[in-house]
C-alpha cells in the first residue's frame, strides 16, 4: 500500500497486522480520489474507522488543510501515527482514540466542521447508522459536507434517506462500494 499522489506520492504505508482491518486497495483509493479531486485541496477531512490512516493521509498528501483520524484499535492507532510521521504529515493531523460515534459528538462539542467525511466501518455491523445519527445531531456537517461510506457490495442504504441524508452516487467495485451522500437541508 502506498500514497498515490501529492506531496507524499509513492511513499509506502504500513498496514495493521492481522485480519482486523481491510485496507482499501491502491486501485480503489485512486478511483475514490479521482472522484474527490476537486473537493480535497484546502478541505477539513474526517477519516472515521481509520485503520492504517491511508485515506486521510492521501487527503493530506493531496492538499487537505487538516485531517482528523478516529480509530478504536490500539495497534491501528500506532500504525496511523507511524504513517503520519513517515510521510511528514503529522503537523496537519489529529489522531483520536475511541468509538467513532462518540468522537463525532466530541468534535461537535468543540465546534469542529468538516468538508469531507469518510468512513470505512466493519461491514454489516450497522456502525455507520450510529455515526450518521451522531453526525446529524452534533453539527460537524452541513448540506455541503460530502460524506462517503465504504461498504460491502449491494448494501442497502435506503434507511439513510429516512434519517435525512441524500444519496448522490454509488460507485461499485468487485467486492465493495462507496456511497456518496450529504445531509438534506433542514
Amino acid at each position: 500500500m502506498r500514497v498515490i499522489a501529492g506531496s507524499a506520492r509513492s511513499m509506502p504505508l504500513k498496514t495493521v497486522p492481522g485480519l482486523s482491518t481491510r485496507p482499501t486497495t491502491d486501485r480503489i483509493k485512486e478511483t475514490l480520489f479521482n472522484i474527490l479531486q476537486n473537493q480535497i485541496p484546502g478541505c477539513q477531512f474526517l477519516d472515521l474507522f481509520s485503520g492504517s490512516g491511508a485515506i486521510g493521509i492521501e487527503a493530506l498528501s493531496r492538499g487537505a488543510k487538516e485531517a482528523v483520524f478516529v480509530e478504536k484499535a490500539k495497534n491501528a492507532l500506532g500504525c496511523i501515527r507511524e504513517n503520519l510521521q513517515f510521510t511528514k504529515l503529522m503537523d496537519r493531523a489529529l489522531v483520536m482514540e475511541g468509538d467513532c460515534a462518540a468522537a463525532v459528538e466530541r468534535l461537535g462539542n468543540q465546534g469542529r466542521k468538516f468538508d469531507c467525511i469518510f468512513m470505512d466501518p466493519p461491514y454489516k455491523t450497522d456502525a455507520e447508522r450510529d455515526v450518521l445519527a451522531a453526525i446529524k445531531r452534533c453539527g460537524i456537517a452541513d448540506e455541503n459536507t460530502l460524506i462517503i461510506i465504504e461498504a460491502a457490495l449491494h448494501s442497502d442504504f435506503t434507511w439513510a434517506e429516512e434519517m435525512g441524508f441524500s444519496i448522490d452516487r454509488v460507485k461499485e467495485y468487485k467486492t465493495n462500494e462507496h456511497i456518496f451522500m450529504h445531509l438534506e437541508r433542514e
